[in-house]
């Protein structure tokens, strides 16, 4: 594994005309086809990309986002823009957000789901990019976006977790992991109405449809949509008669690093000692219920589904939310990595990098080419290397970084996610947060200009 200083200038160089290409002034698309919008949490990690190229452009990516953040403080997963020049289904029509209870912000057209909240993970990025002759204006527009902020993540502790249980509620495969094998037994209890005739765009944007979710899953996807209508988009009426309701382990776990993130902004965004108590006690709250999640069996933390209160037992990536969400537990790191580097995971002999697959090759569900179902994600390990180097294990950290990059430069694109056992690219091509995310690793211990 090497990665010469002629495969670093040239992953910068193809890494930033990937933004550039994919720029839409003041927002960004997650790629140029398959996803021609503006993607909530792929925001986050292409303003950290962006970070590197323009602090100032980064910190509108998320400012654009936020702009369409509705009443309740939920940020949506989709933020549809006129000038993205593809087509796209389901697009606004197929939501119907005008009948949302909770009012998004008008005229801004978005889905009804959020995703994971990187966001302020990305914010605190931007400001440790910063340079000083920027420092004043970041500051500045830190401030303004801060309480935006933390109504999103009050809108996650409340809304999504009426229970004050420390996990979020997610409510579609769409709110982080589309195909994954952890909703499917969930699924498999939806009964799907009458949806009538649609026609799907996302399997011809690909090389190979097979890497996309089958109609058995879009038909799903879709009826969830009509019955979160019928609820008025209501997280109230939602968890009182909605059937696709999951305690989420990776997205708590991001919520407590968001936390984390948030804390470390206080001083700069000069955020209320109330502000910064109520963080803590999320991030406690957070850390504790990951903890009571480890399945003594596997080791693993493990999502449950609220409506029959069964754990889901599978190997995947989610398993490592207590490393995802930096716990304080010595001992629980260790047996969290140790897991990590088991024949389950990255010391699969098979793999070509050890890297974390979504879905684990040990798993009867596993697909090397699907989607969530067994591909290496980027992103899932950009967030699982920022982990590992906070909480001091920097070799492991190091060593990931440049398994990625190893990945990425022999590939020769910044694909959507990449097959683990050949390093093939999948999916989307020309991916906007993989290629922000290679900026990152990129500039560490060694910046480019």
């Amino acid at each position: 594994m090497s990665v010469t200083a002629n495969d670093r200038v040239a992953l910068y160089e193809q890494a930033s005309a990937v933004l550039r290409r994919n720029d839409g002034g003041d927002w960004t698309k997650a790629s140029p086809h398959l996803y021609p919008h503006q993607w909530s949490w792929d925001s986050a990690f292409i303003a950290i990309g962006w970070a590197h190229l323009d602090p100032g452009r980064a910190m509108l990516e998320l400012e654009r986002l936020f702009a369409a953040q509705w009443t309740n403080g939920m940020v949506p997963h989709i933020v549809f823009h006129s000038d993205g020049d593809q087509p796209y289904f389901p697009g606004p029509e197929r939501w119907g957000c005008k009948v949302a209870q909770p009012r998004p912000a008008s005229p801004i057209l978005t889905t009804g789901l959020c995703q994971p909240p990187v966001h302020a993970i990305a914010m605190l990025r931007i400001w440790q990019l910063t340079p000083p002759s920027q420092a004043d204006d970041i500051r500045r527009r830190i401030r303004k976006l801060y309480p935006r902020m933390l109504a999103w993540h009050r809108y996650l502790a409340t809304g999504r977790d009426p229970e004050a249980s420390g996990l979020v509620t997610v409510y579609h495969p769409w709110e982080g992991t589309d195909n994954s094998p952890r909703w499917d037994h969930a699924l498999a209890q939806v009964q799907v109405g009458d949806l009538g005739p649609y026609t799907r765009l996302d399997t011809r944007s690909v090389a190979d449809p097979s890497q996309r979710p089958t109609d058995w899953d879009y038909d799903r996807y879709l009826w969830l949509i009509e019955l979160l209508k019928l609820c008025r988009f209501d997280d109230a009426e939602i968890q009182r008669r909605y059937p696709f309701l999951i305690k989420d382990v990776f997205f708590s776990a991001v919520l407590v690093a968001a936390n984390t993130a948030l804390l470390e902004l206080a001083r700069v965004a000069d955020a209320s000692d109330a502000d910064r108590r109520l963080l803590a006690d999320w991030v406690d709250r957070g850390r504790r219920a990951l903890s009571a999640r480890i399945d003594p069996q596997s080791q693993l933390c493990v999502d449950y589904n609220v409506r029959t209160g069964d754990p889901i037992r599978l190997r995947t990536f989610v398993g490592f939310a207590l490393l995802f969400a930096e716990s304080a537990d010595k001992r629980e790191c260790a047996t969290q990595l140790s897991r990590l580097d088991s024949a389950d995971f990255c010391g699969d002999s098979r793999m070509r990098w050890r890297l974390l697959p979504s879905t684990s090759p040990a798993e009867p569900v596993f697909e090397e080419r699907n989607y969530w179902r067994g591909p290496v994600w980027p992103i899932v390990n950009w967030l699982l290397w920022r982990s590992l180097a906070r909480l001091g294990y920097h070799e492991r950290a190091d060593n990931l970084r440049l398994a990625a990059l190893d990945q990425l430069a022999t590939a020769q694109e910044f694909a959507e996610y990449f097959e683990p056992f050949t390093g093939e690219p999948l999916g989307s091509p020309q991916q906007s947060w993989t290629a922000a995310v290679a900026l990152d690793w990129l500039a560490e211990g060694n910046p480019l200009p």
